[in-house]
């Protein structure tokens, strides 16, 4: 067997790489995992399953389910709950795996299966391993009064909202739009910022399990530039499907990207006195600006491959306090144990509301690099170290010098290579990312 689980858990087309069967078989091997290694809270392990809006949440949630429970795990559902709502629950009530089914970003026809360690933090590498190595092995159930009971959740969206709002001050006085993608916060999300006592618009938040993250969402930011301008709000912010990402709109529609975001919070934690060690951890995308304007603030950038399970690593291993990506997967590691697109919300609107300043004013912190990424999709992504490649890429960063730099990766959860390219102006920017990816395609065409 191929190895299944990406940067972020197991994904893939919902009923073509992603079947109920292949559901219910990690589930079981996940349970097995937990059982053998015996660490279980209680006297029975524990697991919370939450979904995303998706159609196919519906039957991959049943086969999840009937795999744990077939296991021996007791299960709690929580239904259709944000990501980070499923990792709060998850240590809110001290259950021993978490388990999300959802594709995040992705197009509705995906969907995918990620599962939580004790705590709500991602599995580890060797752990997705041990599950792997479990697949398709005979074993020998339980049976009677050793199967798992499954019970639903009463109050899961109540209880994260609660949480939510205990991190930050009132925001009485700002106008937000949110753009839910007709995702996993369709709820929590307008009800955690209206709690907070901002004005709210929701816009996109009327899922039919076809429609998430449709044009819409922080991945086509248009519908929120328009409803911002229209509504004449402060800001708005966008999610993704399970909403453990955000990106930002100012009061003129224009775009606060997730290095803008880590940037604003950096600053707020440094001042309060909250930034572990002056430190914020970002991955290798993370723009020169962002690096050069955290440090003429005094703060050091920790960065990490792509991926917010290597950023929260980074930060758990020296215990900092805020870490993330451009995406807008923003880590507050005080309130959360993943990233959580709400939460990063409602901090910098609270930003806003301490210092009196927009949100534009305090995204000019930094100025960003020029910067174009190019998707090669139809590659063999396993081949990014070709020799031919790598000596193309060598020799553009040479032309470059100090002024920019590339950075050539495999996609960890899509088939294709992400090319990269920062300068000090966009037509160069895109030259060379336009160059190398020619290179991408020829030398690494599928055969």
């Amino acid at each position: 067997m191929g190895r299944l689980f990406g940067t972020d858990g197991v994904r893939g087309q919902a009923n073509g790489v992603l079947t109920a069967s292949l559901a219910l078989d990690l589930s079981v091997s996940a349970a097995r995992v937990l059982v053998d290694r015996g660490e279980f809270s209680g006297s029975r392990p524990l697991a919370v399953v939450g979904r995303d809006t998706r159609i196919s949440g519906q039957f991959l949630e049943h086969a999840v389910v009937a795999g744990l429970a077939s296991a021996g795990v007791d299960v709690v559902r929580v239904r259709v709950v944000p990501t980070p709502g499923v990792a709060y629950l998850t240590d809110a009530l001290g259950a021993d795996v978490g388990v999300v089914i959802s594709a995040s970003h992705n197009p509705m026809p995906d969907n995918g299966i990620k599962f939580l360690a004790r705590g709500g933090v991602k599995l580890d590498d060797a752990l997705e391993r041990q599950i792997e190595a479990l697949m398709g092995e005979p074993w020998q159930p339980p049976t009677g009064g050793d199967v798992g009971r499954v019970t639903p959740y009463a109050t899961p969206i109540e209880e994260y909202v609660e949480h939510l709002v205990s991190t930050v001050q009132p925001l009485r006085g700002l106008k937000v739009v949110l753009d839910c993608a007709h995702g996993a916060a369709s709820v929590a999300g307008p009800a955690a910022l209206a709690a907070a006592g901002a004005e709210v618009v929701a816009i996109n938040a009327s899922p039919d399990g076809l429609n998430i993250n449709d044009g819409v969402g922080s991945t086509h930011l248009g519908p929120l530039q328009a409803a911002v301008v229209e509504h004449g709000a402060d800001a708005g912010f966008a999610l993704d499907g399970d909403a453990d990402r955000c990106l930002a709109v100012d009061a003129t529609g224009q775009v606060v990207d997730g290095d803008q975001i880590l940037a604003i919070l950096a600053l707020g934690l440094r001042d309060a006195g909250h930034l572990k060690d002056d430190t914020v951890v970002a991955t290798v995308m993370s723009n020169l600006g962002f690096v050069r304007a955290m440090g003429e603030a005094g703060i050091s950038v920790r960065q990490t491959a792509v991926g917010d399970r290597y950023v929260l690593e980074e930060m758990n291993a020296h215990h900092f306090s805020l870490g993330g990506e451009q995406s807008g997967h923003v880590i507050m590691r005080e309130y959360a144990t993943t990233g959580d697109g709400t939460l990063t919300a409602l901090h910098v609107l609270e930003q806003m509301a301490l210092t009196g300043r927009s949100l534009a004013s305090l995204a000019s912190v930094m100025t960003r690099f020029p910067q174009v990424l190019v998707n090669v999709p139809g590659v063999d992504k396993t081949r990014t170290n070709d020799e031919v490649l790598l000596a193309a890429v060598a020799a553009e960063e040479a032309r470059l010098g100090d002024s920019g730099r590339v950075l050539l990766r495999a996609s960890g959860t899509e088939p294709l290579v992400r090319v990269m390219v920062e300068a000090a102006s966009q037509d160069v920017a895109r030259d060379v990312a336009d160059r190398l990816a020619t290179v991408v395609r020829e030398r690494l065409a599928l055969s």
